[in-house]
């Protein structure tokens, strides 16, 4: 499994998380932005007038409303994205990240809207009468790439485990264990029954949830993070400096944090940017499928409020939470998690101006004399008694470390490490040091007018999150399993995921996680190619949705 795990860690890195993949992203957006003259500004208005339902005509064909396939879709973004996605991003790339998860933002509400009125145009109806729809389809029936489209809907299946699955109920049961003190089982089991019930009514029943949780989980966070923006009113301006100001330059060291330069920053905020919003991804266009329309570019026009909603507006609440509250830089009593842990040869001190920048080169990618640490450190009770390490932790030099068995039993013996982390997994680290995702989230929910009871904000506001991300997800996967085996598929996948949903509230899901990982590019790259080769096709879409409209509204 270490093996397959590490393999998955390979490939990421040459996808995802390779330097070309934000620029590609981007870059995408940026040519449609051009080539179709800013339609996120100049479609605004109507799509704002197209979702209320101001166009809306009788007997068109489809299963839903526009505003309740924009809920749906929303439903499948806004989730731990916005609370742990943002802190994360913020965490390893400083305030700069935020700025590139702006941009990913508004060209992606061009991307959005490219992505989703193709998938609308070339949806099929099924054997039970609802509609069905994403890129698989025009990937198939327009591009004649059939193998293409299959890899894709196998992505999309993949990725409703590894996305809107699995994750999302662990790090709801997670957090109701540290708030509330639930057992993750009985999290599971609760919300396993719940998403049961709502994911067999199928989309209108979907749709008719989402509809009603997305306003009220928006509504409830919008208070909650303005309620800590305001009680530091005096960092607002501060904060948006910080953003705009290393946005090409990187961030500076910190307090704790040791500094992103701007290629760091960068290509973190871009990543999370298309994990919060999913522009590109090609995900979104098959909730957007569904919808009532007789013109597939009007609902592609009503896409572009997505992304401004979930990230121009949720990100960026959550983005200044964090930077005015100061908590993004200073150092918590913590568990280090492995994937954010690194013990490296050598003593090292913030003090030292010499070793911060060469830190600072090592966490950065960039060369430096720091070599990860290989040997044995002696400890006892805890407390280490061999020198000559540093552990690093969250991009942060850790301070008062201790070692167990289990954070609340302290080791006494040998432990081993080789390249810079224990061989021995059961072996736990805590001590001070930066937090990041939601943890980070929740420090700074605390540092408002609500106090320490802004913590239940964050709570309550990943647990409906998170939750309709799940729901919106497994309809994601049911109308790909639909393109790949047919209707009859639907049922026992969306049994089986349900039963996964709750195997992951108590399981360890990092493995799945990282084959999502995979699976996200795996999504995003055919679907940028496909719509890059009907980029013609689009235009003269858009140009023939506006002499229709223009004429059927002057009669």
């Amino acid at each position: 499994m270490d093996a397959f795990g590490q393999l998955l860690d390979s490939l990421d890195g040459m996808l995802g998380g390779a330097v070309w993949f934000p620029y590609v992203l981007l870059g995408v957006g940026l040519f449609f932005t051009i080539y179709l003259k800013f339609p996120q500004i100049r479609y605004f208005k109507h799509a704002c007038q197209v979702v209320s339902g101001k166009f809306d005509k009788k007997d068109t064909e489809g299963d839903t409303t526009h505003f309740q396939a924009l809920a749906t879709a929303l439903s499948g973004t806004v989730g731990t994205g916005n609370i742990g996605g943002v802190a994360l991003a913020i965490s390893i790339g400083g305030p700069a990240a935020l700025f590139w998860m702006w941009m990913t933002a508004f060209f992606g509400m061009t991307t959005k809207f490219v992505e989703v009125t193709l998938s609308h145009k070339y949806r099929e109806k099924t054997e039970d009468g609802t509609m069905s729809g994403g890129p698989m389809y025009y990937m198939d029936k327009r591009l004649n790439m059939k193998w293409l489209a299959i890899l894709f809907a196998v992505a999309t299946v993949i990725s409703s485990f590894g996305t809107g699955s699995l994750p999302q109920i662990n790090n709801i049961a997670q957090g109701m264990e540290a708030t509330f003190g639930f057992a993750p089982m009985a999290t599971g089991a609760v919300l396993s029954i719940l998403l049961a019930l709502v994911i067999l009514g199928g989309i209108k029943r979907i749709a008719a949830i989402t509809s009603r949780v997305v306003p009220l989980m928006a509504a409830i966070y919008i208070i909650g993070a303005l309620a800590v923006i305001f009680y530091n009113a005096e960092n607002i301006g501060p904060s948006f400096s910080a953003v705009f100001m290393d946005a090409f330059s990187g961030s500076a060291a910190a307090g704790g944090f040791l500094g992103a330069s701007f290629a760091y920053a960068f290509n973190r905020g871009v990543n999370r940017g298309l994990f919060s919003n999913e522009a590109g991804q090609g995900s979104a266009p098959i909730a957007h499928a569904s919808a009532k329309a007789d013109e597939p570019v009007s609902e592609g026009i009503v896409s572009i409020l997505e992304p401004f909603i979930d990230t121009i507006i949720i990100c960026t609440l959550t983005g200044l939470v964090i930077l005015s509250s100061g908590v993004w830089n200073e150092k918590f009593q913590t568990h280090f998690e492995r994937s954010a842990m690194s013990i490296i040869k050598g003593d090292y001190t913030e003090e030292n101006q010499t070793q911060r920048e060469d830190l600072y080169k090592y966490l950065n990618g960039q060369k430096s004399n720091i070599e990860t640490f290989t040997g044995n450190i002696e400890v006892v009770n805890g407390e280490a008694l061999s020198t000559g390490f540093t552990v690093l932790h969250s991009r942060s030099i850790a301070e008062d470390v201790r070692f167990g068995i289990t954070e609340k039993h302290k080791y006494t013996g040998v432990v081993e490490v080789i390249d810079g982390m224990p061989t021995d997994d059961s072996i736990s680290l805590v001590g001070k040091s930066l937090v990041h995702s939601a943890e980070l989230t929740t420090k700074a929910f605390k540092r408002g007018y609500f106090g320490d009871s802004g913590q239940y904000i964050v709570s309550i506001g990943l647990l409906l999150f998170a939750f309709s991300t799940a729901i919106a997800w497994s309809y994601y996967g049911d109308r790909a399993m639909i393109y790949l085996l047919g209707h009859r598929s639907v049922m026992p996948y969306r049994v089986f995921y349900v039963a996964a949903f709750f195997w992951a509230s108590f399981a360890d899901t990092t493995l799945v996680w990282k084959l999502a990982a995979v699976a996200i590019v795996v999504m995003t790259l055919p679907n940028l190619i496909g719509i890059m080769l009907l980029r013609k096709e689009m235009k003269k879409s858009v140009d023939d949705y506006w002499v229709k409209f223009k004429k059927d509204n002057e009669k």
